[in-house]
């Protein structure tokens, strides 16, 4: 059974009748990204104004013609192969820490175990990278493997954070100075802690910090939330048959084939 990430959400506006109608669209705002006009709605079927009424308890729905931005299924993934080689090293060389716990590496034997270089957008999704132009964020492309693995769309992580970032559990927002967000109880005390990336020309690109982050409000603060999955399979255990009975079976089992795919198709 997946984990609810709704389970712990709780979402009030304290003392309403302070509240105005357009202070409450501004709030929608921090979380919801339109590109179409939208307005909200009660319950009734009576359309809210951007006032200065006060705001009353209740139901309120968003009404859009626009689309709403899709979310990418994901779940761990630590790509290997020749293709992704070289964005490791890169971001070993580049970072020398885990970026969100600070801890740095310190191994006398020149051993990286415990640290893993995440990809911040999935090569799973490389269709979607190429379809969407995202390479146009990229300004280090690396030698090989495709724009999808330069260094700029790495971070080094300790293997239990980079588990919380691929699930979206952790984020960072470039556009609060880099603060790290956790959308689940933090058991490491990271959150709101700050990124500090130094300035370095080889740093992750803001637009795909920002995109991870999007993507982590849309995951946890969009309707009931998107599943989380299960990914712990002891030995011997039918993962196919797990996942196949999990929620949103055939996304899942697309992103783990093309993500075990992605370290080693040619680009």
């Amino acid at each position: 059974m997946s984990a609810n990430r709704s389970a712990g959400r709780h979402v009030h506006i304290y003392d309403a009748n302070d509240t105005e109608t357009a202070n409450f669209y501004s709030m929608v705002e921090i979380f919801l990204f339109f590109n179409e006009p939208y307005y909200l709605r009660k319950e009734d079927g009576t359309e809210v104004q951007r006032d200065e009424q006060a705001l009353t308890c209740g139901n309120y729905y968003v009404v859009t013609s626009g689309k709403f931005e899709p979310w990418l299924v994901r779940t761990v993934s630590v790509c290997s192969g020749t293709r992704v080689a070289e964005f490791r090293d890169a971001v070993r060389e580049r970072d020398q820490r885990c970026v969100i716990t600070g801890q740095r590496y310190v191994s006398a034997r020149g051993s990286w175990a415990g640290f893993q270089a995440a990809h911040i957008f999935p090569p799973a999704y490389e269709g979607h990278w190429i379809e969407k132009d995202y390479g146009r964020w990229i300004t280090i492309p690396p030698g090989t493997g495709g724009s999808i693995n330069s260094v700029q769309n790495g971070l080094l992580l300790r293997a239990d954070i980079h588990i919380l970032f691929d699930s979206y559990d952790v984020s960072i927002n470039p556009d609060d100075n880099n603060k790290i967000v956790c959308f689940d109880n933090d058991s490491h005390g990271i959150a709101g802690e700050y990124v500090e990336f130094g300035g370095d020309e080889r740093g992750p690109a803001i637009e795909l910090l920002r995109w991870h982050f999007r993507q982590a409000v849309l995951a946890n603060m969009r309707g009931a939330g998107e599943p989380v999955f299960e990914t712990d399979f002891p030995p011997g255990s039918d993962v196919m048959g797990q996942i196949i009975q999990g929620p949103m079976a055939a996304e899942r089992m697309e992103f783990e084939l093309f993500s075990r795919m992605a370290g080693l198709s040619s680009p």
